[in-house]
């Protein structure tokens, strides 16, 4: 799957319709985001089940002020609209493969019962 382009006009569809996302957060004058852009694109290529989107923190400053997001390249790993991992800073295949295999066997049990929760709490 090609990597996504996330702008506050789609992100939150993005999240809510997919169950399994990967956010790049980055800015063009960042060269370790630039050095990065291909390895997760690879990343991309590799797992067609996930959605993988990237987020101009120049063009979308409001996405990365919501997420606190203090310093690039960033990555948030989100699963059933859930934050579940953030890595900052630079990091290589190998690793951005073991954020993904980890990222697959969280057990989402807990987030799942807190919206549950929520739900009752509105019904």
């Amino acid at each position: 799957m090609a990597v996504v382009t996330l702008t506050k006009a789609n992100f939150k569809q993005t999240i809510e319709n997919n169950n399994f996302v990967i956010v790049d957060f980055w800015a063009p004058w960042c060269e370790p985001c630039m050095a990065f852009t291909p390895t997760f694109e690879a990343a991309a290529a590799s797992n067609p089940d996930i959605v993988f989107g990237m987020v101009n923190t120049e063009a979308d400053p409001e996405i990365s002020d919501y997420f606190e997001v203090k310093q690039i390249p960033g990555i948030l790993v989100i699963r059933d609209q859930a934050g579940i991992h953030t890595q900052v800073g630079e990091i290589g295949a190998p690793a951005l493969e073991e954020i993904i295999k980890w990222a697959r066997e969280r057990d989402m049990t807990l987030v799942h019962q807190h919206y549950a929760a929520e739900a009752a709490k509105k019904n």
